[in-house]
């Protein structure tokens, strides 16, 4: 199996898209729900910072791309 995102809900809210996500990593063989935020074209969370996620780096690299890619952002 390979890493998985799901999207569970998404709110927009003026430049703001707060979305719930769950993500399965395939190095760790986990799953994990968090919420993120895009502002703008940034994304903030700490699902996808890069010192703060618990996500192994190439699922968190797979994670943003989907995201930015899913809301064209």
């Amino acid at each position: 199996m390979d890493n998985q995102v799901i999207i569970i809900d998404f709110t927009k809210q003026d430049a703001s898209i707060y979305v719930d996500l769950e993500v399965f990593d395939d190095v760790q063989k986990k799953t994990f729900r968090e919420e993120v935020r895009f502002l703008d074209d940034l994304l903030y969370g700490d699902l996808v910072h890069d010192k703060r996620s618990p996500l192994s780096e190439s699922c968190r690299i797979e994670t943003i791309e989907y995201l930015k890619v899913y809301f064209d952002r």
